[in-house]
């Protein structure tokens, strides 16, 4: 204690922030009694937290994340393991997150709050939150909603496991998902007691002869940008589930990585096209932060009544202020001024991250580069994608392997993201891979 803070003009600009944020975290400082100001003396610190943090866990050894088939802790795991360099997908610029404009969106909803706004609210989210959300689907994804119709949820994650119980309440206890397809959608769509029986995916998406084979009154794919092949679902495709929906089934729609496209604007939702028979969800884990834990539901009608039910038992709603923060940044413009910026940013990482792979793993055959925030690399026949995935965490050096997210058998790959990285570190940890996988020939 009694320490003196720089003055902020100067710890602004140590950081490269603007003055703003620094005053921002000063007063909170302030707000909570750990500093106080002294005039001319400066802001000194008063007070500490009292509590001493308890010590991490103790991260896994990297031959335990690759030992067993994948369980449903894999990813923490993964997550949690030892290493220098983390190109595993699904992992955005978290750098990147918007601190300032947050910060400034937060003053705003804050200054304007009535007292009223701080008691529980809908279930279903803040009107606002879903006014904005209505418009920024009818802009970007084609989806005409009333704002009515849409529920937030913490995630994609909660939107799976709320229409898992309620579609096994109606009576669905199958449905399709994608193969290779995600291995943590699989998980949770299990978690709830729902077969999920494995459809072929090739150069145009989901084969749709093989759903209808299955007799799945379901499924659940990402068409427009595939996990973790990273294909659209093309419009012959398209047309065919559309018919084989109107036929009675069921469509989930999770809208996988629908903002990150580059080299034209993303294709139409297919909730867009017919809307009685998809649930659609999405979210801001890829746009912002997962941290958030904010995303969106739609259902046909028939279904809505039970989903609030199932979101009013689960959690009463999320939490209001993050919503109206995340309204302020739709409504003013500043998210989309964000996803510009991360687009250019992308498009620079993933460019990078091809010329590596072809420069250290020749051979390889890269697949999805047109969107998303990683790449799926296929290698030759004959290697164990997973033995690959634990060698390179040794070297330190995250990946995860494709035979993970497949249920039958899939050549070996490497499912590698690259958005969080800069491409001095993608083209490092691209050559780890290369001479590890050279070691295991």
């Amino acid at each position: 204690m009694g320490a003196r803070l720089p003055a902020s003009r100067v710890l602004a600009a140590e950081l490269g922030v603007s003055r703003g944020v620094v005053t921002e975290a000063y007063q909170r400082l302030t707000e909570d009694g750990h500093v106080v100001g002294r005039g001319r003396s400066g802001t000194v610190v008063v007070a500490v937290p009292a509590a001493v943090p308890a010590p991490p866990p103790t991260p896994p050894a990297p031959t335990e994340v690759f030992a067993d088939r994948p369980g449903t802790d894999v990813f923490d795991a993964l997550r949690t393991a030892p290493a220098e360099l983390d190109l595993t997908p699904g992992v955005p610029d978290l750098a990147a997150f918007p601190r300032a404009a947050w910060l400034r969106a937060e003053r705003a909803v804050l200054h304007r709050l009535t007292p009223a706004a701080f008691g529980y609210g809908d279930p279903t989210g803040t009107p606002a939150l879903r006014l904005a959300v209505a418009t920024w689907l009818a802009r970007s994804r084609g989806i005409r909603v009333d704002p009515a119709e849409v529920m937030i949820v913490a995630g994609v994650s909660q939107a799976l496991g709320l229409l898992a119980q309620v579609l096994h309440d109606d009576g669905i206890h199958t449905v399709a998902v994608e193969d290779p397809g995600s291995l943590g959608v699989r998980q949770h769509l299990r978690n709830w007691g729902l077969d999920t029986p494995p459809v072929a995916v090739d150069a145009h998406g989901l084969r749709i002869d093989d759903l209808a084979a299955t007799g799945a009154p379901a499924v659940l794919l990402t068409p427009a940008h595939q996990f973790p092949t990273g294909v659209v679902l093309d419009g012959e495709r398209r047309r065919a589930l559309i018919r084989w929906a109107q036929r009675g089934g069921l469509v989930v729609e999770d809208d996988y990585d629908a903002e990150h496209r580059y080299d034209r604007p993303p294709v139409p939702a297919l909730r867009a096209m017919l809307p009685e028979r998809v649930c659609y969800t999405g979210s801001v884990s890829k746009l912002l932060a997962p941290a958030l834990r904010i995303g969106w539901v739609l259902v046909p009608p028939r279904y809505h009544a039970a989903l609030v039910a199932a979101k009013r038992m689960a959690d009463l709603g999320n939490a209001a202020l993050p919503q109206l923060v995340l309204a302020e940044l739709m409504d003013s413009g500043a998210l989309e001024r964000h996803l510009r910026l991360l687009r250019r940013r992308h498009v620079r990482r993933r460019d990078a991250m091809i010329r590596a792979i072809g420069r250290h793993l020749p051979g390889a055959v890269v697949h999805g580069a047109a969107a998303g925030l990683h790449l799926l690399v296929t290698l030759d026949p004959g290697l164990s994608d997973v033995d690959l995935a634990a060698a390179a965490l040794r070297r330190g050096v995250k990946v995860q392997p494709l035979s993970w997210h497949g249920q039958r058998p899939q050549p070996p790959g490497l499912v590698l993201g690259y958005a969080a990285n800069a491409p001095g570190d993608i083209e490092r940890g691209v050559a780890i891979l290369g001479a590890t996988l050279r070691g295991l020939r």
